[in-house]
């Protein structure tokens, strides 16, 4: 049975192989998104390879889709435009693009323009020039608030590249360059998009990642999409990071540690209780510490269970781990401009 992202390759490949696919997810930007096509295609004039431009309507509720259609069929635009079923978040969409894409290379960027898209053929070539796999943008001079975006920003960096091991100076710039064979690989989840570099390192050497200055414009229409609340989510983003950086594999290693830590502690408190009891013949029940190494051997029969069953539920998901987190409703192209 064809899967969805079957689907929709062959839907793109029917126009023939492309060198570069420039992914743009984008929600409820109705007044960005005649802009940005614009501005994309200007800024791809002297790109001398063949390139298409795929983007992803997430379920907006405005007329994002309506205006970015009225470019289908526009000369000199290859433009591919999958519709979600429904807001699945900006991680699925950006994954749809990925899977639709058939470029060697695979750019991505926000469509609410406030990455500038001529920095694109400058970051191939200098992605070619170093013979890296990912190469990230670094938005050095950012248009954006200092309290609520700059300064969570730069904590949130700090704290992705003491704990990857990958040291970036802007993990959340969505304007990446990708070699197609790398970021396939890699499949995106929940809200995951921020911390690609994080999983692109699981699959090649941190040293075929790198990072380039790009422009950074303040945005024009709409507001932003993200608030302080973001700072909280991508915190507990980054324990999940952690976890499955070192354990996804192996959960069982995780939970069992820690089991065997507790249950380590747990021997020791009622060993020396033993002695107090039998060999000094003392009164243990009624001593609270009886009760904390009971609870502590409790917790470690808990946590080597937990990774017994998790290591369970890992290899189911290496074996069925196929279905997409998205689904399409639609895909508009030069050829299909009603779908």
């Amino acid at each position: 049975m064809q899967t969805t992202a079957e689907s929709i390759r062959a839907v793109t490949d029917a126009a023939g192989p492309v060198e570069l696919s420039l992914v743009v997810p984008v929600f409820n930007e109705e007044e960005s998104v005649g802009p940005l096509i614009e501005r994309i295609t200007s800024a791809m004039v002297g790109f001398s390879r063949p390139w298409e431009l795929i983007l992803v309507d997430d379920g907006s509720t405005d007329a994002t889709l309506v205006n970015a259609r009225r470019a289908l069929g526009q000369e000199g635009l290859v433009l591919r435009i999958i519709e979600l079923q429904r807001n699945f978040g900006q991680t699925a969409a950006m994954q749809a693009g990925i899977d639709a894409a058939t470029g060697r290379l695979i750019a991505t960027m926000d469509g609410d323009l406030q990455n500038d898209p001529k920095d694109i053929p400058s970051m191939v070539a200098e992605l070619e020039r170093r013979e890296l796999d990912l190469l990230v943008g670094w938005r050095q001079n950012r248009q954006d608030g200092l309290f609520l975006r700059k300064i969570p920003s730069w904590c949130a960096n700090y704290l992705i590249g003491r704990i990857t091991g990958v040291k970036l100076h802007d993990y959340g710039c969505s304007l990446k360059i990708y070699r197609a064979s790398i970021i396939k690989q890699v499949k995106l989840m929940g809200e995951m998009h921020r911390f690609i570099p994080a999983w692109v390192a699981g699959v090649v050497p941190s040293s075929r990642i790198g990072e380039m200055v790009v422009t950074h414009h303040a945005r024009q229409h709409g507001k932003s999409k993200y608030g302080i609340s973001r700072t909280f989510r991508v915190i507990l983003d980054l324990l999940s990071v952690m976890f499955f950086m070192r354990y996804k594999a192996r959960p069982g290693h995780f939970f069992g540690s820690l089991g065997l830590g507790l249950g380590a502690l747990s021997v020791l408190i009622l060993l020396w209780l033993f002695v107090s009891k039998f060999i000094f013949g003392d009164d243990i029940g009624n001593r609270p510490l009886l009760l904390v190494g009971v609870v502590l051997l409790l917790g470690s029969v808990q946590m080597i269970t937990t990774g017994i069953l998790a290591e369970m539920i890992a290899r189911t998901y290496y074996r069925d781990d196929a279905s997409p987190n998205y689904i399409v409703r639609k895909i508009f192209d030069r050829d299909n401009k009603d779908a």
